[in-house]
C-alpha cells in the first residue's frame, strides 16, 4: 500500500475530540491529520490526496457542505462522517444523495470505525489502480475499438495501419470470440471508405437456400416468396466495405459465383439479367485454418488466392493473457455505462479468478462474464462471488496443461531435457524468457541445447541471431 493510501484527514471542530481522534488512527498505522471546519480541509485535500477524510459534524441539512465541495470539485475520496445526534432518514440522505461513505452516531464503536476505515482505505487504494489502469489503456492500449498491449496485438495494430488505407481484400483468421468484426470494423473505420456502409454477413448463420439472395440480391417473382426486388450485400456496401464471415461455410456454388463477382466487378441479381457495377471493398473471416479448409474441399482454392491478399491472424485471448486486466477494465467499463450499472473496476481475486481461466470462447465469452458481473454487482468494485454460477474458476485445467507427466525412475538427465523443451515451447522459443521461469542463465540455456543437438536428441536448428 502506498504512503498516499495511509494518509487520513480528521475534520473536527472541537480540538480536544478532533486530537483524541487523530491519536487513535495513528495508532492504527496511518498517517493523520487534523484540521478544523473550514478552506483548510479543501486545502489539505487538494495538495495530500487523502485516502479516506472523517469529518466529525452532525449531518444536518445546512452540515453538508464539505460533501457537496468534495462532489463539485470531483475529488474521488470516501468521507466517514461522525454525528452527535440525528435521525435514520439524515444518515441515509448523507449516504444516497450527498455521497458519504459511511455514518456513525457518537458515541463511536472504535471497533467498527477501525473495520470502515480499513475498507474505506482499500477502495482508495483500488479505486487509484483503476485510475493508473485506465490511463494505461487510454495511453498505450487501444487501438480503436481494440484492446491490448501485448507484442501480439501492438504487432496487429502496425498491420492493420498498414493496410486499412488501401483497398486491397483482408482474410481475418482467429479463434471464434477473438474479435474478427472487429478487426474489420476497424479496417472499415480507419479506410478511406469510413464515410460508406459497412456490411457484414455470417454465411454460417443464413441457410443455403437463402444465401445467394442475400448476397446479390433478387428481382420480383425471382422465387417463391419473393414479393418484391431486394437488393443484396454488395449492393447495399456500395462504395464501403463487405465482411464475409465465416467464409469456409459458404456452399461451393456461391464460392464460385463470389469469385466471379470478385474478378467482374460486378454482381447480377437472381431473376435479372442486368450487371450491375459494384465498387465494394472484400474482408472475409474464418476460424478455421484457410489451407485446411481448402484440403477439405469446404473452401475453393482460387478463393483463397483471391480473399488472401492480406492475412490478420489474431491470437486467441490465452495466447496474450497479459492483455487480460486492461481489456477487463475496458469492458466494466463500457458494460456498466451501457446498462446503468456502478460497477467501476474489479477487486483484485476477482481479477486472480479471470486470470485463470482459460477462456476457450476469448474475448466473447470475457465480455459475456463481465457483462453478468456488472449487471447483479450492486456496488462499485465486482467480486469474485459475482461470477458465480459461471464456472470461471480453472486453475485446475491450466495447471493440467502446463504439467510434465514422467514414470517412476527416469533419469534426471532425461526430466531436465523435457522440462527445458517444454518450457521453451510454452514461452513461444524465447530461450531469455525460459531461463527467466526455470532459474537459470541463458548461457546455461544454450549450453543444454547444444549438448541435446550434439547427442541427436533435438533436431539441428539455426541460432537466431538476436536472442528473444
Amino acid at each position: 500500500m502506498s504512503l498516499s493510501s495511509r494518509r487520513i484527514l480528521v475534520v473536527d471542530p472541537d480540538p480536544n475530540s478532533g486530537e483524541a481522534l487523530r491519536r487513535l488512527i495513528d495508532s492504527w498505522g496511518y498517517d493523520t491529520t487534523l484540521v478544523r471546519n473550514g478552506s483548510d480541509e479543501t486545502e489539505f485535500i487538494s495538495k495530500h490526496d487523502p485516502a479516506v477524510v472523517i469529518h466529525s459534524e452532525s449531518p444536518s441539512s445546512s452540515n453538508f457542505n464539505l460533501l457537496r465541495l468534495i462532489k463539485s470539485q470531483q475529488i474521488d475520496v470516501p468521507v466517514i462522517l461522525l454525528a452527535e445526534s440525528g435521525t435514520v432518514e439524515m444518515a441515509m440522505r448523507a449516504i444516497q444523495e450527498e455521497g458519504a461513505y459511511h455514518y456513525f452516531e457518537k458515541p463511536v464503536d472504535v471497533n467498527k470505525l477501525r473495520i470502515v476505515l480499513d475498507r474505506a482505505v482499500e477502495l482508495t487504494e483500488a479505486r487509484r489502480e483503476n485510475e493508473l489502469l485506465r490511463r494505461q489503456l487510454q495511453d498505450h492500449g487501444t487501438f480503436g475499438e481494440l484492446v491490448g498491449n501485448s507484442p501480439a496485438m501492438r504487432e496487429i495494430y502496425a498491420l492493420v495501419e498498414q493496410v486499412a488505407p488501401s483497398s486491397a481484400s483482408v482474410l481475418i483468421t482467429g479463434e471464434s470470440g477473438t474479435g474478427k468484426e472487429l478487426i474489420a470494423r476497424t479496417l472499415h473505420r480507419l479506410s478511406p471508405r469510413r464515410d460508406k456502409p459497412f456490411i457484414g454477413i455470417n454465411c454460417s448463420a443464413v441457410p443455403e437456400s437463402l444465401m445467394e439472395s442475400e448476397l446479390f440480391g433478387h428481382e420480383k417473382g425471382a422465387f417463391t416468396g419473393a414479393a418484391s426486388r431486394r437488393a443484396g450485400c454488395f449492393e447495399l456496401a456500395e462504395g464501403g466495405t463487405l465482411l464475409l464471415d465465416e467464409i469456409a461455410e459458404m456452399p461451393s456454388f456461391l464460392q464460385a459465383k463470389l469469385l466471379r463477382v470478385i474478378e467482374e466487378r460486378s454482381v447480377r441479381r437472381l431473376g435479372s439479367r442486368q450487371e450491375i457495377e459494384i465498387d465494394v471493398r472484400l474482408l472475409a473471416a474464418t476460424n478455421k485454418d484457410p489451407e485446411t479448409a481448402v484440403a477439405k474441399g469446404t473452401l475453393r482454392e482460387d478463393l483463397l488466392y483471391r480473399l488472401n491478399v492480406f492475412r490478420l491472424e489474431l491470437p486467441s485471448l490465452k495466447q496474450r493473457k497479459e492483455d487480460l486486466p486492461l481489456l477487463a477494465q475496458y469492458l466494466v467499463t463500457k458494460l456498466a455505462e451501457k446498462h446503468g450499472r456502478p460497477a467501476r473496476f474489479l477487486s483484485p481475486a476477482a481479477l486472480e479468478v479471470l486470470q485463470f481461466h482459460a477462456w476457450p470462447g476469448n474475448v466473447r465469452e470475457l465480455r459475456n462474464v463481465i457483462e453478468r458481473a456488472v449487471i447483479i454487482c450492486s456496488g462499485e468494485q465486482i467480486e469474485r462471488h459475482h461470477f458465480a454460477p459461471y464456472p470461471i474458476d480453472q486453475r485446475e485445467r491450466l495447471r493440467n496443461e502446463d504439467t510434465i507427466t514422467l514414470p517412476v525412475g527416469t533419469p534426471l538427465e532425461e526430466l531436465e531435457r523435457q522440462m527445458i523443451m517444454r518450457t521453451l515451447q510454452k514461452t513461444n522459443k524465447s530461450k531469455k524468457r525460459a531461463a527467466e521461469l526455470l532459474g537459470v542463465s541463458l548461457k546455461t540455456i544454450h549450453n543444454k541445447l547444444n549438448l541435446y543437438r550434439e547427442r541427436g536428441l533435438i533436431p539441428n536448428e539455426n541460432e537466431e541471431s538476436e536472442e528473444r
